[in-house]
């Protein structure tokens, strides 16, 4: 039940004939007051239309999808429902361009369907889209939704775990709120396609000096437009019969055209809540506001779509019990990048806190060197702190002293001849005991 059902109630029915103006919306068709009848695919010859179905579509059908663990946020390749979310919906489509179609009905008709075929147990086997014309969508007393689908061989019944049901917000297609905005950016495009079909020239008065009927009028009327209109515009024109044409001054840039039709594309922006810079309308972008732009993006215009989505797929693909199991989550981090301002200050940060670190630790691995190791930093001189013993100090100096020393030390000989005199009278001494 859409948001609108559930605040106003179900609209009112009645009988149209096909005169009615607002039998068009029975065929996809809207009224407006510019009497333009938009419809979804007239809506789509609008550029902007076309660029915001387009970017939405695009990017939800690129964005990759995977089943979690709850518990443990692992991705769960095993589960049946991992290959239809992250492969292929079924043998032909793969699983985004599957979200891709389903979004672009969802944005032009407002609703977007795909039945889910399963095994004998159960188990969800494949996708496969079906026309959102074909489907409605019916409500039980509870609540509860069910689906009703013309098929070759006639309406099929569903149950809400079978079909898979994507909605834009408050169930309406953005086509639908924003027609007047669409028509009106349509009715500027046909008008000023007819100005420059007509030469892109405004509208002139011939003046006559005499006075014309009006089967002359039209005639001059019929052959000025044959001769001066279309291809054959920027001729040079002849007149007869002292006539003139006189032009009148009005030019695109008096009428304001160009800034009327930008401000369409902004209204288009708005119904879609897309950024207008998205759309190419770069009066007001600069480098910086189209970085923080395209960030309002996802939060503004994906984020709600995504949430749609992970529920659409845990509706269908798994049981009450496997919702508290499992999960479905988009992959969001192509579109979550920082701009390049940012994230060069961010590494600058990251470059001077490892350097702060590295130097941290540095001084913590000085302070926990042993002490002896500071006496690298002595001078080579004082390295030998040591004291060698006293004996060996004596050894080492000694040489040094008895090199000039052994000249005067050779002639102790010679002092000692005259011991050995002293030494012989003690002969007779002996004798002299004998006798």
């Amino acid at each position: 039940m859409s948001l609108f059902t559930r605040l106003f109630g179900a609209p009112e029915t009645k009988a149209l004939t096909l005169t009615d103006p607002e039998a068009f919306g029975l065929f996809g068709a809207t009224p407006t007051a510019t009497g333009i009848y938009v419809s979804g695919h007239s809506a789509l010859r609008v550029p902007a239309v076309a660029c915001a179905v387009a970017l939405i579509s695009e990017t939800i059908g690129a964005m990759p999808a995977k089943v979690h663990l709850s518990d443990t946020k692992e991705a769960a390749k095993d589960q049946a429902a991992y290959k239809l979310v992250h492969d292929e919906a079924n043998e032909w489509t793969s699983a985004g361009q599957l979200r891709e179609d389903l979004t672009i009905d969802a944005l032009i008709t407002g609703n977007g369907y795909a039945h889910v075929t399963r095994l004998s147990d159960g188990t969800p086997y494949e996708l496969h889209r079906l026309d959102p014309h074909t489907v409605q969508t019916e409500y039980k007393p509870d609540g509860e939704p069910f689906y009703t689908v013309q098929t070759d061989a006639g309406p099929r019944r569903f149950t809400y775990r079978d079909i898979l049901h994507v909605q834009p917000f408050g169930g309406v297609s953005p086509v639908t709120l924003g027609r007047e905005a669409i028509a009106l950016s349509l009715a500027f495009e046909q008008h000023v396609a007819s100005l420059f079909a007509n030469g892109a020239r405004p509208s002139g008065i011939i003046k006559s000096e005499k006075v014309l009927d009006v089967g002359a009028k039209k005639k001059i009327a019929a052959s000025w437009f044959n001769t001066h209109s279309g291809r054959n515009a920027g001729g040079t024109a002849i007149l007869d019969e002292g006539m003139s044409y006189d032009q009148l001054s009005m030019t695109l840039a008096d009428a304001q055209f160009a800034e009327n039709r930008l401000e369409q594309i902004r209204e288009i922006a708005r119904v879609f809540r897309v950024p207008p810079t998205m759309l190419f309308e770069l009066t007001r972008g600069t480098w910086s506001n189209t970085e923080e732009m395209a960030r309002q993006f996802y939060a503004i215009t994906l984020k709600p779509w995504l949430t749609s989505w992970a529920w659409a797929y845990s509706r269908v693909l798994f049981t009450p019990e496997e919702r508290t199991a499992f999960y479905v989550e988009f992959v969001t981090d192509d579109l979550l990048t920082t701009n390049a301002t940012a994230r060069a200050g961010a590494e600058r940060k990251q470059r001077e806190a490892a350097e702060a670190l590295a130097q941290a630790d540095a001084a913590e691995a000085k302070l926990a060197t042993p002490a002896a190791a500071p006496q690298i930093e002595k001078p080579a001189v004082k390295a030998p702190a040591k004291k060698a013993p006293a004996k060996k100090a004596a050894a080492a100096k000694a040489p040094a002293k008895a090199t000039p020393a052994k000249k005067p030390a050779a002639k102790k000989p010679a002092a000692a001849k005259p011991a050995a005199k002293k030494a012989a009278p003690k002969a007779p001494a002996a004798k002299k005991s004998d006798t």
